[in-house]
């Protein structure tokens, strides 16, 4: 099959580009648009409360030992599916990591 330059990467994506910036274009034209803005609409809204300025500090105390739980169980199950069984060294590596995962486990999940 002879090579075209129409297929090659960069010029489908300027094509692409080109007609999604078309179509922002027609689209954007076509919005319902107030022609005055209110008062408020620039302003941050926090639950129909004034914003003094305050800002909401998060807790991720807990999101942190799962997400690295999430993380380590991911990468011990790629590790398990590219590990080739013919190779033994291979193999036994694969082992000690994942026994290595299961510590680290034991120890996250200690607290």
């Amino acid at each position: 099959m002879p090579d075209i330059i129409l297929f090659s990467p960069p010029v489908v994506f300027i094509i692409v580009f080109s007609a999604m910036l078309i179509l922002f274009a027609v689209c954007s034209r076509n919005a319902f648009r107030k022609k005055e803005q209110s008062s408020g609409a620039r302003k941050a809204y926090a639950c129909g409360e004034d914003f003094k300025g305050h800002f909401i500090q998060p807790d991720y105390s807990q999101f942190f030992p799962f997400a690295f739980f999430f993380t380590i169980l991911h990468v011990v199950a790629l590790i398990i599916a590219t590990v080739p069984a013919e190779t033994v060294e291979i193999f036994a590596i694969a082992v000690v990591y994942v026994a290595a995962a299961i510590i680290g486990l034991l120890i996250l999940l200690k607290k």
